[in-house]
This record gives structure tokens, C-alpha cells and sequence, in this order.
């Protein structure tokens, strides 16, 4: 046990953790030169597409140092401020931290917001500063903010490359001398925290598990602690590049697991596993739940997939426990699921996702967040608002209140008034101004979750040219004042259209969500009004004009009762026809209402 290490790599995203994962797997032999590839660990082809880290990726390397033999198992994360659950969960399986550094960018909003995550973990983290092979690379400045940050002593930042491989042999010296090796007891019972899941159509459920105390052999009995089910292990063993059965797997190691187990919804990440005839009394403490922030519809196209859909996203939700689902309904799209993300880049990922792996192709809503709403009747009883249709009557209604953030965003000083005024914009409050250099300034806001939800992080990167770097943590709710905003087409509601908005911006957007639908429907035989309404108040219209045949065509000349005759018949079968007809919305249109800046 004392030549375990378990780590992992933390930072901002595109700071350089995947390429550096790349470069310690080849130093240490793991992967041979016909295996070699970039983003090795990046399994799915979105994630290689998009350059991204979406999965947290586990994956154990052998080293020999003065003549013994060490074992290193690297957890490799995601840096997206809306993966951050995935972070959490590697932490929890590990004793120290990569903290990577871009050397041209320095330090940036989420880099201080995961080593604080790896703080509260109590690991020892090693800095590395990446990517000073770059000809706009500034070690000297960024070593005096990293030893700032972290109190450490500038020669214990290691220097290195991910690209040309410099330095990688430092850090692999410096993972054996500083990381801690795992603590824990081969005689007590075992106790084992799963971290992570992935479905497998031929084995059914793969659990990836860090054992603390005990060991588990293949053929024993487990019992997992959340569900109270026992199952017989088939398979266990370590995770090289290809999994690796074992016959047993001992304390402090990281491995996998295969039971057979059918149903997705029987293992929880977080879960602790132990033995069925001597089991542990103590379940793992500290493990996080989900917070989702974002809250959006997913309903499939054809209303008959709907248990499809639901098996997909049970699929789904054990390799990202972050998704959260509850079945609804919707008067416009039939049955599908109110689902709970960590932001939008988690919504669209989940969406491609479902297309890509399960060949679901899906409508998604307009998202928005969890509100509390209270009426005059029960002043003290909380109405939970997940969808704008479960907001009470505005007659009823005593007040609502708003989820707030603390937003942390890090830039130039040259970018500090654009950004500052897309914060004010936003209705939000600056609480805090700090000069980290002369050259960066971290400011701090207090603002609503609904107006970061839509394109803030974009209209930040845009203003900022790159620049701005974006971080928030929940910090409760107030009252706000907002209402219910409904789009009526020829008359009727749809209520996948329908918005909460602060009452300064309501009349605003349902003017623009009227005018891009406007654009978006196909014209039909009669005239379609497109209305914004708050209750019973419409605030802003448009009107789809109908195609219309020319039924004069045939008059030529002639008196002119004998044309209007013709006009007026044609206009009653309009109104019959209005009255009778439905309009079809197409896709584009609910996506349409989150790009309305555009």
C-alpha cells in the first residue's frame, strides 16, 4: 500500500490537462507507440471534437523508482465551470492534486474555484505551470501569482510542457514524494466509494470504485449500502487503457467492477460498497449531492418513444450523475422530462449525447431555473416553480423569490467597463472590485441565475475578446418581481413557449419572441396572430399573413358586386377554416427564443 498513489489534475478549462495526462501515460510505459494518440483518455468523439473534457477519466500507471515499483493512479478531469460535479466526485477518490497553470494565461476563475474543492478534500497539491514552450508564455509573473495563491515556495512549481513533454519526469518524482500514500486497514471490513458508473450493453453495469479499508475478491458476495441489494462480483480488476481483471483488488488501489447488474437505477455514485457477510457499519461520509441549476423539457419527437427516452436517460445518468429527470407532460408536446442541469453547456452536451449514443432525437424547452413562489392564502408555504405554468395567479400571488449567484469573474483591467455594464444589464450587483495584478482585476457580483442562463457566458467572452474567465456558487434567493410571460397562437397558449421574466424586461422580450416567431412559422391558408401576454393583458403582437389563392383571377372586367361576392365567400372560409386550424412549431423556434440577442 505504501507505493499507491492515487491524484488527480485539476485547472481551468484549456489549460493543458488532458495533453499532460497524454504525456505522463507515455513516460511511464503505459501506452506503447501504436496506441499513442492525442486525448487519449477523451473517449467520446464529442469530447475530441470540441477539445473538451466531459467524463472524468480513471486510469492506473506503473513506475519504477530506485528499485521499487510504485503504482499511480491518475483520475483526469473536466475544467467547464458545468462539469464541476465531476470534479468533485475524482476529489473525492483521491489524496492530492496536478493544480495545472497555463503560463501564457495564468490564473483563472475556475482554477481557484477547483483548488478550492481539492482544499476542502484536505489534498496536497503539487502546482505545475503548463505550456512554457509558448512564445507568449510569462513564468516569472505567473510563479508569483500561483505563490500568492497557494503560500507555496516558488521552486516547488514544477515547469513543464504538455506539448514537447519538458518536465514530465519532475512531476512523476514529485506525485511519489509528496503525494500522501492511502491510509486505511486491510483487516477491517471492506469499504469501498464508487465514484463512477458506465453502462455496457453485454455486461450491464460497470461500477468504478477507490477502496479505503478491506479488499474485494472475484466471486465474493457485496452488498452495496444505498440500495441494501447484494450482488456476486463476476469481475473485478484495475483500469489500464483496457480494464484488467484481477483476482483480487486490495486496499487504497481504484478498479472496476462488473455484478451483471440490469437496471441502471440500482447503483448510486457515492455509494459505498462492502462485504455482504462482514459488512462495514460506516458508510463513506462527504460526498456532495447535485445542485442542477438549469431546468429545461426534454420531450421526445414522436410521443410513442417516450419509454425509450426513458431508459436512454437512466442510461445517460449513470455515466453523468449530474442529470436529474422527473417525468411531465406538456399540452403542446405530450409526455417527456423536466430535467435538471449544471448549466448550458451541460444541457446541449446531454442533448448530442442522446442523439449521438442513442439515436433519441429530442425537443428540448426553453430553459429556466427553480423559483419559490408564495400566495396570500399561505404567505409561509413554498410553491416550487420549475416550469412557468406552475407559477399561481398573478391575483393570488403574495411574491416570488429569485435563486441568486455570487458571480466571480476574473479579466484584463482594460476589459473591466464592458464587462461591468453586461453585468448591470443583468440586474446585478457589484460587491467587490480586487486587483489580483496590475494587469488583473477579480470582480465579484451578486445577480439572478436566470440571467446568466441564457448567453451571458458568450456576451462575457465576446466583450471581454476572450479574456473574461467565469465562476459562480449559489448563495440563496430573493424577492423578486417577475411574471409570467405566455405566447398565444391563434388564440391558444403553448405552454413550452411560456418564460418568467423580471417585470423591466417582460414587454422587451415578448416583443422579440413575437417577431422571431413571426419569422420562423410557416404562413398557413389564414391569417396566425402571435400574441405576448402577461394574464390577461396582451403587451405585444404580430401577424403571420395567410398565403391566399386569387379568386378574381377568372373576372375579367365585369361589375364589381360580382368580384367582392367571390372575396367575401373566400373570407368566411377563412374564418372558418382559422377557427378549425392548428399551427405546427417547428424545432428551430423554441431554440430561437434563447438566441433573441443575436
Amino acid at each position: 500500500m505504501k507505493n499507491i498513489r492515487n491524484f488527480c489534475i485539476i485547472a481551468h478549462i484549456d489549460h493543458g490537462k488532458s495533453t499532460l495526462a497524454d504525456r505522463l501515460l507515455e513516460y511511464t510505459g503505459t501506452i506503447t507507440d501504436r496506441e499513442k494518440k492525442d486525448q487519449l483518455l477523451d473517449s467520446m468523439d464529442l469530447e475530441r471534437e470540441r477539445g473538451i473534457t466531459i467524463k472524468s477519466h480513471a486510469i492506473q500507471m506503473e513506475h519504477e523508482q530506485d528499485g521499487e515499483k510504485y503504482i499511480l493512479n491518475l483520475i483526469d478531469t473536466p475544467g467547464h465551470v458545468d462539469f464541476s460535479y465531476e470534479v468533485s466526485r475524482s476529489i473525492a477518490a483521491c489524496e492530492g492534486a496536478l493544480l495545472i497553470v497555463d503560463a501564457a494565461q495564468s490564473i483563472q476563475a475556475q482554477t481557484i474555484s477547483n483548488l478550492y474543492l481539492a482544499l476542502d478534500n484536505d489534498l496536497e497539491i503539487i502546482p505545475i505551470l503548463n505550456k512554457i514552450d509558448l512564445p507568449s508564455a510569462n513564468p516569472e509573473e505567473v510563479t508569483d501569482d500561483i505563490v500568492d495563491l497557494l503560500g507555496c515556495k516558488p521552486e516547488e512549481i514544477i515547469h513543464a510542457s504538455g506539448k514537447t513533454g519538458f518536465g514530465v519526469a519532475n512531476i512523476i518524482d514529485a506525485i511519489i514524494e509528496r503525494v500522501p500514500a492511502p491510509k486505511g486497514s486491510p483487516d477491517e471490513p471492506l469499504q469501498a466509494l464508487i465514484f463512477d458508473s458506465v453502462y455496457n450493453s453485454y455486461r450491464g453495469v460497470e461500477t468504478y470504485f477507490r477502496i479505503l479499508n478491506g479488499e474485494i475478491r472475484k466471486g465474493q458476495k457485496v452488498k452495496f449500502m444505498a440500495t441494501g441489494k447484494e450482488y456476486f462480483v463476476d469481475e473485478v480488476g484495475t483500469l489500464k487503457l483496457e480494464q484488467e481483471p484481477k483476482q483480487v483488488v486490495k486496499t487504497g488501489d481504484v478498479g472496476y467492477l462488473i455484478t451483471g447488474i440490469k437496471t441502471a437505477s440500482e447503483v448510486k455514485v457515492g455509494d459505498t460498497i462492502t462485504n455482504a457477510v462482514n459488512p462495514t457499519q460506516n458508510k463513506i461520509e462527504g460526498f456532495e449531492d447535485v445542485k442542477p441549476m438549469v431546468f429545461a423539457g426534454i420531450y421526445p419527437v414522436d410521443t410513442e418513444d417516450y419509454e425509450e427516452l426513458r431508459s436512454s436517460m437512466e442510461k445517460l445518468q449513470l455515466n453523468d450523475a449530474s442529470l436529474v429527470f422527473v417525468p411531465e407532460s406538456s399540452a403542446a408536446l405530450g409526455f417527456g422530462f423536466r430535467c435538471g442541469f449544471l448549466g448550458m453547456l451541460h444541457l446541449e452536451i446531454i442533448q448530442e449525447r442522446l442523439e449521438r449514443e442513442f439515436d433519441m432525437t429530442v425537443i428540448t424547452t426553453v430553459p429556466n431555473v427553480s423559483y419559490h413562489a408564495f400566495t396570500h392564502k399561505h404567505p409561509n408555504v413554498i410553491v416550487l416553480v420549475n416550469n412557468p405554468t406552475d407559477l399561481p395567479e398573478p391575483s393570488t400571488l403574495n411574491r416570488v423569490e429569485e435563486p441568486y449567484i455570487k458571480a466571480s469573474i476574473i479579466t484584463k483591467a482594460e476589459f473591466v467597463g464592458p464587462v461591468m455594464s453586461l453585468c448591470i444589464q443583468k440586474r446585478g450587483e457589484i460587491t467587490n472590485q480586487t486587483y489580483l495584478t496590475t494587469e488583473r482585476v477579480e470582480l465579484t457580483f451578486d445577480m439572478p441565475l436566470s440571467e446568466i442562463v441564457f448567453d451571458f457566458y458568450d456576451r462575457l467572452k465576446t466583450v471581454s475578446k476572450g479574456y473574461a474567465s467565469f465562476d459562480y456558487h449559489p448563495i440563496g434567493l430573493r424577492t423578486s418581481k417577475l411574471v409570467r410571460v405566455d405566447i398565444l397562437l391563434n388564440g391558444q397558449p403553448v405552454d413550452a413557449l411560456s418564460a418568467l421574466l423580471h417585470d423591466s424586461t417582460a414587454y422587451d422580450i415578448g416583443k422579440k419572441m413575437c417577431e422571431k416567431l413571426r419569422q420562423l412559422i410557416p404562413r398557413q391558408q389564414f391569417d396566425i396572430p402571435i400574441q405576448a401576454a402577461i394574464g390577461a393583458k396582451i403587451i405585444a403582437r404580430e401577424t403571420i399573413k395567410a398565403l391566399r389563392k386569387d379568386v378574381t383571377a377568372k373576372c375579367y372586367g365585369g361589375d364589381i358586386s360580382r368580384k367582392r361576392k367571390l372575396l367575401e365567400k373566400q373570407k368566411k372560409g377563412k374564418k372558418r377554416m382559422r377557427q378549425v386550424g392548428n399551427v405546427e412549431i417547428p424545432q428551430q423556434a423554441f431554440m430561437a427564443v434563447l438566441k433573441l440577442n443575436d
